[in-house]
């Protein structure tokens, strides 16, 4: 198949540049290019945008149905596999899982099986291709350990991307402390379970020189601990899901499951501060969480249900509610999807300029459906917007010059 391709009539949403308007764009050998287009097969994009292809950083599952109809042609991949990504050639072999789809970036095991025992060889998985190290699902509680890995990551020039939950106020907790868990009669955990782990967390960081980065931030604690290290010049970034932007726990309503979420969905208030972190900044990056689960993981009793949720097919049409609520534009929101992960994690890809991966998504911004658990594609549809009606519809996902969808 070709990588060679011209893309005529789209609107270009280039995430560099907050201005937009409609020109050709020449990919050849599977770069962006210009020149002579007489020999290039031609795709009509006339009324539709145009933008660089999402990638999504921290994805726990490689379900390319899902990826491709989301509009992400890049995916990082966290170590919570079977077995986990702990050693050079599980990473090497998760490198090669996608291609040519979408390109899977393996993310190390910062310890020893997940564990929080041993530090994992990660020097070794960097080799093999690894582009940071993380905790995993879970928070490493051993601070001497995680001051070792940090260190030892900052010396690598890898991130390390955290689980911000304190363990030992979590434990066995479904929901987050307050009126919904208690109406309810669910096992809750307090809120600031999660900014006394940033807060720890960010010490290490500025102790040790590492960038470390917060898969997920959820409550306005984590938000004003992250605003002031960023202020004290720490490396610190963060990102947050769908889920957290545009639901609260009133969602858990009549104990749905597929709102049973890792960490758990917070307060309105929380949801609020969300909001407020993606317009200021203090919010890096948009990931899917993508975390499918059949109806055996599913169909249970709230407390027994797996936490996670399906979100890779549905990542670029629920971020577009927040540029119809102006909390961002169009190119910012590119930003965020695309642009920001790839320069945080040094992959190439979220920009249009001339040179740059030929890796595109071309969509409707404005076309409606409604999200169905059942058909959502993908290996499940365990989603907490199942019926939502949702505008922005993925029409066409291009990976190195090469028509994927």
């Amino acid at each position: 198949m070709s990588s060679n391709l011209l893309i005529t009539g789209a609107t270009l949403v280039d995430p560099h540049h907050e201005q937009q308007g409609s020109a050709d764009i020449i990919i050849r050998h599977g770069v962006i290019g210009r020149g002579d287009t007489d020999d290039l097969p031609v795709l009509d994009a006339k009324g539709l945008m145009l933008a660089p292809g999402l990638i999504d950083i921290g994805t726990f599952s490689i379900d390319l149905n899902a990826m491709t109809a989301g509009g992400i042609t890049a995916a990082a991949l966290m170590p919570d596999q079977s077995p986990p990504l702990d050693n050079a050639a599980l990473v090497q072999r998760a490198a090669t899982a996608g291609k040519p789809a979408v390109w899977i970036h393996p993310i190390a095991a910062a310890s020893t099986g997940l564990a929080g025992g041993d530090m994992a060889e990660i020097g070794l998985m960097k080799e093999a291709g690894a582009i940071a190290v993380a905790t995993g699902r879970q928070w490493i509680a051993d601070s001497g350990l995680m001051l070792n890995i940090m260190t030892y990551a900052a010396a690598l020039d890898l991130p390390i991307i955290t689980h911000a939950e304190d363990a030992a106020l979590v434990g066995q907790a479904v929901a987050t402390t307050g009126p919904v868990a208690t109406w309810l009669g669910l096992s809750g955990a307090p809120a600031i379970a999660e900014s006394l782990a940033i807060a720890r967390d960010l010490m290490l960081a500025e102790q040790s020189g590492a960038h470390v980065h917060f898969r997920q931030v959820t409550t306005a604690r984590g938000f004003d601990l992250i605003r002031a290290a960023k202020q004290r010049g720490i490396r610190v970034t963060c990102g947050i899901t769908p889920a957290h932007l545009l639901l609260s726990e009133n969602a858990i309503g009549a104990f749905l499951t597929f709102t049973r979420l890792s960490p758990p969905l917070r307060s309105e208030a929380d949801r609020l501060a969300a909001i407020e972190a993606v317009r200021d900044g203090t919010i890096d990056l948009i990931c899917s969480g993508h975390d499918p689960h059949g109806p055996e993981a599913k169909r249970l009793p709230f407390a027994e249900a797996q936490p996670g949720m399906a979100g890779a097919a549905t990542l670029l049409a629920l971020s577009l509610a927040l540029v119809r609520d102006h909390v961002v534009t169009l190119p910012r929101l590119m930003e965020l999807l695309s642009a920001a992960p790839a320069r945080l994690f040094g992959l190439a890809g979220g920009s249009l300029h001339v040179g740059a991966p030929g890796d595109l998504v071309i969509f409707d911004p404005h076309a409606p459906w409604q999200i169905d658990g059942d058909t959502l594609p993908g290996n499940a549809g365990n989603t907490p917007f199942d019926g939502l009606p949702v505008q922005g519809v993925v029409r066409h996902v291009v990976k190195g010059g090469r028509i994927v969808t």
